[in-house]
Formats: C-alpha cells, structure tokens, sequence
C-alpha cells in the first residue's frame, strides 16, 4: 500500500495517548469550556480544501516557507454528551498569511497562490484528545479578524467546521511588537466588527502566551462537538465492524513492548503497517493469513529500531467480502 492509500482509508480514523488526562487538564486550563458547550458552526470561508485527496497535508508542522512569529496551537476535542475526550478523530486546520492570504488559490484578493500548500494540514487526535500543529500567527484581512478556521472529522456522516481567534490585546501586543513582519499593522477589528464572530465567540477565544524560553506563542483551545467521548460510527465504520473489531493497544503509552488486539469474524488476510504521524511507512508488524477469532499482534519498539513517538498503526484486511481498512495511533515513550 502507498502513502495515499493509507491516508484515504484511514483519513477519518486515528490516534493514542503521551499524557495523563488529569496532567493536561491542570497544565491548560487557561481556556477550557467547562460546560462542554457546542462549537458554534461558521462558514468554511472562501478559500477551504478537501485535505484528504492530498497526501502531503498529513503532517504537524504547516508552515512551509511561510514567514512569521512561531504559533503552537494545540486543541483538545471534547465530547458533547459525556464531556471527554475523543480519540481517534482527524482535525484540519487552515489560515492566512502574515499578509492575509490564503494558498491554493488565484482570485483579485488573492492573487498567485493557486498551487500552493502552506498553512494547510490535518492532525489525529491522541487518547486525550489532543491534536498539535506547528505554524506561524495568522495576518488579517479586509472585513475578518485574525482567525483560524478548523473542521474536526467526528465520523464518516458527521464533522463540525468552525473557527476561533484570540484575546484582542494580546493579539495586538504580538502584531505591533512584531511590525517588521506584520507590515500591515495591527488589526483594525474587534469580535463585534466580524461578521463570523459578531453573533457570540465565547468559546472560540484560543489562549495566546509568549514561551520566553523558546520566543514562541502558544495557544490552546477546547472544542466541544456533538457525539460521547469516543469515535461515532458512520457507514465506513459499520461495514468494518462486519468484518473485524480493532482495538487501541496495550499498554500505551508503553516503554517497549505493546500489543494489538484484533478479533476477525471471518478467516482474512491481515496486514497491519506501522507509519510517523507524517505518513512514512517504517514496518509491517504483521502480513499472513489469520484465522477468525482474537488475536494480540506483537510489537516490540526497540528491536524496530524506532525512536519515542507516536505513530500510526494501520490495519489492512482482506477476505471473501472484500477489503477493508482503519487506523489508530500508538505512543512509545521511554
């Protein structure tokens, strides 16, 4: 299987665990939505793509060549009926230029980007329903705030598109401080002025604190979506579930040794093939004929020769009723 096949097939499916919930609660509470309040629905903007028809959009850093000041952004998805986190679930993310523009496409406001990939990219949720990209901080435009728009894959029938942006002081702090970049200079609106964020932002306000130590910004937000705390089901995960049950290994997080489990409910052909989070394939864990029943398929880090990560795990099965494929991630910490 090549890298476009793996992230097709597994697009809407994938992740695991590095930190205990309660860590990350008490590290993050700088924005949270307590209540488990729904994301508010927002356009797509003018300028979305369809992320899963490009394989190099799999990837944490999306910067690129873009010029601008370093953003951590990192988001926890939550969700709506329990309140926890949802793993599993792949979110996109995509934002302008420091110079508002937006890349893969060519109009009168937005001249010469058709082609271009920057500050585009999707991310798998881990355990705690995490997901971290590496990009600059937004630009503005004519008639919008600075923003970052986002559309979180809850399963293959449903997925919410909204946006968020950040505290107004500090947003300014950062463009008037950093003018020699941002030669536009700061941005001219408040919430109430954007006609996305005029209806109510309450919970789509990211933080935005300077890390002195690495001259960096990070930002943080809770996005709360509809479902429980785990992946719903649409149309391509019944038929799988026809077919096979995955589950998340175990241990994991694990030091080297980890196992998964797998039941089949037909004889199959099974191959599961390990990849970055950056869709290179670095081993086959598995590729022979099972029969139907449970299995623990076993992987050892160290004797792979991988370094502490998270990766993908990819599982590929093929019988009677035809083929079929999903993915989940693993993290080997030491």
């Amino acid at each position: 299987m090549n890298k476009r096949e793996f992230l097709v097939s597994s697009g809407l499916l994938g992740v695991a665990s590095m930190l205990p919930v309660s860590k990350l609660i008490a590290e993050e509470r700088d924005k949270v939505n307590a209540d488990c309040v729904l994301i508010p629905s927002e356009t797509a903007g003018p300028f979305p793509l369809d992320l899963t028809d490009n394989t190099y959009y799999l990837r944490s850093d999306i910067r690129e060549e873009m010029v601008g000041v370093p953003l951590n952004v990192r988001m926890k998805i939550l969700g709506q009926n329990n309140c926890l986190p949802m793993e599993n679930i792949r979110v996109n993310i995509w934002h302008c230029s420091k110079d508002g523009l937006y890349s893969g496409y060519n109009q009168q406001n937005n001249l010469g980007q058709s082609g271009k990939t920057y500050l585009r990219g999707y991310q798998l949720t881990d355990a705690n329903g995490i997901v971290n990209f590496k990009t600059i901080f937004p630009g503005w435009y004519t008639g919008r705030i600075t923003h970052i728009h986002f559309q979180v894959f809850v399963s293959s029938s449903y997925s919410a598109v909204s946006q968020f942006t950040f505290d107004i002081e500090k947003r300014n702090a950062l463009l008037s401080s950093n003018s020699s970049i941002y030669t536009k200079g700061i941005d001219p609106l408040n919430y109430n002025q954007d006609n996305i964020f005029a209806d109510g932002y309450q919970y789509q306000i990211a933080s935005l604190e300077l890390d002195t130590t690495t001259n960096e910004y990070n930002s943080y937000i809770e996005v709360t979506v509809k479902g429980d705390g785990k992946l719903g089901l649409g149309y391509q995960e019944m038929e799988n579930a026809k077919q096979f049950t995955l589950s998340q290994n175990f241990p994991n997080p694990f030091a080297t040794n980890t196992a998964i489990p797998l039941e089949l409910k037909f004889d199959s052909k099974v191959l599961i093939s390990l990849y970055t989070i950056n869709g290179k394939k670095v081993a086959d864990l598995i590729n022979s004929n099972l029969q139907a029943g449970t299995h623990n398929i076993p992987c050892n880090f160290v004797e792979l020769g991988l370094n502490p990560d998270s990766y993908l795990y990819q599982l590929e099965i093929a019988n009677s009723n035809g083929t079929y494929r999903t993915c989940k991630m693993m993290t080997f910490s030491k």
